[in-house]
């Protein structure tokens, strides 16, 4: 009965997903933190609180891990003694747990789009060893014949290289973020800038990046931070929005986040369009969780007094409302971003050039610096004085004292065969 159950859930991918407070409440049952479940599906534990609250929704390869996990907690133990007694249903689970299909071992892409998390080594293991196994029978007194022994472990797949991470988050991301950033300014040329510089400084910086907890709300930062610095304003091609959204609902939602002051802009954003928790958003913002409150309230009420459909919604359903508004906005510009390997290779050009100049500015300097040193004088010649009267006797008048130049053009003229009179008199022949 047991093998049948997690044959059917492992080999239909196609289960249809409970409903956030359903997920919530299976849980609860199980007795699960949100770590576990994070760690079993591959994801943080923030994204599970948002999968809870049904802000955001599993996709991809961690929606079916999550189903399948909720299967199993919805499915009635098997030899799990008598109903009630604490602590037997996580065992009964432990044991089940080892039938599941293992992950692909890699970097895993989680779903939403904030959260990127990734396990220890990049591989699940949800059961004993073989070894173990082995030292249970054993001390049991069980047999421990060879034809008894489980199945020898699959081979792991090898962890792929920095590019191939980098190049997996940024086809996760990328598109994202540059909407993200085209909702903080309104501007197509800006969100894609911000998105491509943040990657560029996330390639530079990747073993930092590749170990942060949330690649992503390292690249969002950056994002964010690049897409509302002031100086934008001197520049000319970034004075004027783009064209504007087709949908009259699209235009006046974009006018009125625009309207917002750019830290409650950014604080609305990631609370009810990304789906960030209070604590987290006050973290990324760089402020108190009761300025982040403060600032979500004022960001609430004048976004409400400029769409009628969120001022109609009563307060506790404005974040849904917003998430959906935000999900539904159809940009008349296409922020497609480049691929990923143009961002590297750029990025390397880049500093290439950088260092290229830099040590080309170097040179020069060493040069000009060795000229001057060539052709400076060595000793210092004074400049000679001009005469000063004593006592009241004019000082004396007529030609100065010959200089050492002078003097070596006088003999020079002296030493000529035409020198003396004969020079300037007229020869008579």
């Amino acid at each position: 009965m047991t093998r049948s159950v997690e044959t059917t859930s492992s080999e239909d991918s196609e289960l249809s997903l409970p409903a956030p407070k359903e997920r919530r409440r299976l849980r609860e049952a199980a007795e699960l933190t949100h770590d576990e479940v994070a760690a079993a599906v591959g994801v943080t534990a923030a994204t599970i609180r948002s999968w809870e609250s049904g802000r955001t929704a599993p996709r991809g390869r961690t929606r079916e891990l999550y189903t399948q996990l909720l299967a199993r907690l919805a499915a009635p133990p098997q030899d799990a003694g008598p109903a009630g007694a604490p602590g037997e249903a996580k065992t009964a689970r432990a044991a089940e747990e080892p039938a599941a299909d293992p992950p692909v071992a890699g970097p895993p892409v989680p779903d939403g789009p904030t959260t990127v998390g990734t396990a220890s080594d990049g591989t699940a293991s949800d059961g004993p060893t073989a070894d173990a196994q082995a030292a249970d029978a054993q001390a049991a007194g069980g047999p421990t014949e060879p034809d008894e022994l489980p199945a020898e472990a699959p081979a792991r797949v090898p962890v792929p290289g920095p590019a191939e991470a980098f190049d997996a988050l940024y086809a996760h991301a990328a598109r994202d973020l540059a909407r993200q950033a085209y909702l903080l300014t309104g501007r197509r040329a800006r969100a894609l800038d911000a998105v491509e510089k943040a990657f560029v400084q996330a390639w530079d910086r990747w073993p930092e990046v590749a170990a942060d907890p949330d690649p992503v709300g390292w690249v969002r930062a950056i994002v964010y931070e690049y897409a509302l610095s002031p100086w934008h304003r001197f520049r000319r091609a970034h004075r004027h929005l783009d064209k504007p959204p087709a949908e009259p609902a699209d235009r006046i939602l974009l006018d009125a986040l625009l309207s917002l002051p750019p830290a409650n802009r950014r604080t609305v954003l990631l609370y009810d369009g990304v789906g960030l928790d209070l604590p987290d958003t006050a973290a990324e913002t760089e402020a108190t969780t009761p300025t982040a409150g403060h600032r979500l309230v004022h960001a609430h009420a004048d976004l409400a007094d400029r769409i009628p459909e969120l001022a109609d919604a009563p307060l506790e359903k404005q974040s849904a409302l917003l998430r959906d508004l935000f999900t539904a906005l159809r940009p008349a510009v296409d922020l497609e971003p480049r691929t990923a390997a143009a961002v590297r290779g750029g990025g390397e050009r880049r500093t290439r050039l950088w260092t290229r100049a830099t040590l080309s500015l170097t040179a020069m300097i060493a040069v000009s610096t060795s000229y001057t040193l060539m052709t400076a004088p060595t000793h210092y010649e004074p400049p000679l004085a001009p005469g000063e009267s004593v006592s009241g006797v004019p000082p004396l008048a007529g030609p100065q004292q010959l200089t050492e130049r002078s003097r070596q053009l006088h003999d020079k003229l002296l030493a000529d065969p035409e020198a003396g009179p004969a020079r300037i008199a007229p020869k008579i022949e």
